[in-house]
């Protein structure tokens, strides 16, 4: 999950504009950077865009996370789970192989090597 959130984080800090998918989006974006924001067709694109989201988002009951204190919120610690140890998962398991004994295997013999060098 770390490696994904990262990857999505490092194409919005630096997307792709000498591929873009959008090429539109692509030429607006790079007029922004150049003009070092002083250009404002591309930002009020995007604002509105966002503005749009938060509706979608409300109308299908998601809160979206709008300050850096909402994104930064602090989940409740972890208690400590003792009824799922290690050691239970295999309790059940110690019989599985009693009802199996060596007469009941069959065995192929040696004579039809499947290797792949020829004898």
């Amino acid at each position: 999950m770390r490696t994904i959130l990262l990857s999505i984080i490092s194409l919005l800090n630096e997307p792709n504009t000498f591929s873009p998918a959008n090429v539109d989006a692509s030429v607006m974006y790079r007029r922004w950077r150049d003009s070092k924001g002083k250009d404002k067709e591309y930002e009020s694109i995007i604002k509105k865009q966002v503005t749009s989201t938060y509706a979608d988002a409300e109308h299908d009951g998601v809160v979206v996370p709008r300050t850096l204190e909402e994104y930064c919120v602090k989940g409740k610690p972890h208690e400590k789970d003792d009824s799922g140890e290690i050691a239970d998962f295999y309790d059940d398991d110690d019989d599985y192989f009693d009802d199996y004994d060596d007469e009941d295997c069959i065995y192929e013999s040696d004579d039809n090597d499947s290797g792949n060098e020829e004898s």
